[in-house]
C-alpha cells in the first residue's frame, strides 16, 4: 500500500507488512518518516492511497501518538464513554476503567479532569482505553512517551500479556534499548519504504557524557525522550540521544545538578 494526502510527496511507498498473531513488532524511523500515518493505516482510522488493509480483527486497541488531554470530563467518565461505544455496560465499562487505572497507577484519582492531566497521566488512560475490551491487534504511538518509571514497567507486562494471549501488537519508539528489550521484529523506515529486519535506520546521534555532582538527582535517562541508550561508567553517565533530542537532555541533566563532561555528535547510524 502506498499514502500520500492530497497532490502532495508520498509519504509511504509499496509498503508490504504483516503482522501475526502473538508478535510484537515495532516500527522505527526518524520524525516525519512516516510511522504515524502507517500505524493510522492498520487501525483503519485512514485508508490507504492505493492498495488495501487485510485480516484486521474486529477488536482493536489503538493509543496515539498525541492524546487529546483538554477535556472537561473525569477519566472515569471518559472511559466510561468509551466503554459504552465498543459495548460494555456502564457498570463493567467503569469497573474495567477503575482496574486498568489502578495498574497503571493514575495520579490524582478517576474522578480528575482530563484537562488537568499531566502528559504521562493522560497517556495512562489513553492505555486504558485502548484495554477496555481486549484487543486482538494493540497499536501503540510512542507509548512509552511521558510515563513514569512504574508504568513503563506495567505497559511492558501489558503488551507481553496481549500478545501471549494471542494478540498483535505493534509500536513505535525512537529509543533502540526499548525496541530491542520488546520487539520480536523491527520495521524501519527510510524514505517512504519499509523493510523489515533487525536493524534499522535511526539518524544522526550524539553521545553525551554526564558527571554527576554531590547534589544531582538520581534520573531514569532511559525514560528521557530521544535516549537510545544509557550506561554508567564509574560516576559517570554515557547516554546516546537523538540529535534532535539532545539540546533538552542537556538542560534537564543541568537543572538535576549533573556536569557535562563531553557532547560528541555522531553519524547517522544503521544499528
Amino acid at each position: 500500500m502506498s499514502k500520500r494526502y492530497g497532490f502532495g510527496r508520498w509519504v509511504l511507498r509499496d509498503v508490504s507488512l504483516e503482522v501475526s498473531a502473538g508478535e510484537v513488532a515495532a516500527v522505527v524511523g526518524g520524525n516525519g518518516s512516516g510511522k504515524s500515518t502507517l500505524l493510522r493505516m492498520l487501525v483503519g482510522l485512514s485508508r490507504p492511497t492505493s492498495g488495501t488493509v487485510s485480516g484486521r480483527p474486529k477488536s482493536v486497541g489503538y493509543v496515539p501518538d498525541r492524546f487529546p488531554p483538554n477535556e472537561r470530563l473525569s477519566a472515569m467518565a471518559y472511559l466510561g464513554h468509551m466503554g459504552r461505544i465498543r459495548g460494555l455496560s456502564t457498570r463493567d465499562a467503569e469497573s474495567k476503567a477503575a482496574r486498568l487505572l489502578d495498574r497503571l497507577e493514575l495520579v490524582g484519582g478517576v474522578d480528575t479532569p482530563l484537562r488537568t492531566l499531566s502528559k504521562g497521566n493522560a497517556q495512562k488512560v489513553a492505555l486504558a482505553q485502548a484495554l477496555l475490551i481486549q484487543p486482538n491487534l494493540l497499536v501503540l504511538d510512542e507509548p512509552w512517551s511521558g510515563l513514569d518509571a512504574s508504568a513503563h514497567g506495567v505497559l511492558a507486562e501489558i503488551i507481553g500479556e496481549v500478545a501471549g494471549a494471542g494478540g498483535a501488537v505493534v509500536f513505535t519508539d525512537h529509543r533502540e534499548q526499548v525496541t530491542r528489550t520488546h520487539a520480536s521484529r523491527i520495521y524501519g523506515i527510510s524514505e517512504g519504504r519499509v523493510a523489515a529486519s533487525e536493524t534499522a535506520e535511526i539518524g544522526a546521534t550524539v553521545e553525551i557524557v554526564l558527571a554527576k555532582r554531590a547534589n544531582a538527582v538520581e534520573t531514569e535517562w532511559s525514560a528521557i525522550d530521544g535516549v537510545l541508550t544509557a550506561a554508567e561508567n564509574g560516576e559517570n553517565v554515557i547516554i546516546r540521544v537523538t540529535q534532535a533530542d539532545s539540546d533538552a537532555l542537556l538542560m534537564a541533566a543541568l537543572n538535576q545538578g549533573w556536569s557535562v563532561k563531553s557532547v560528541a555528535p555522531q553519524r547517522g547510524e544503521v544499528r
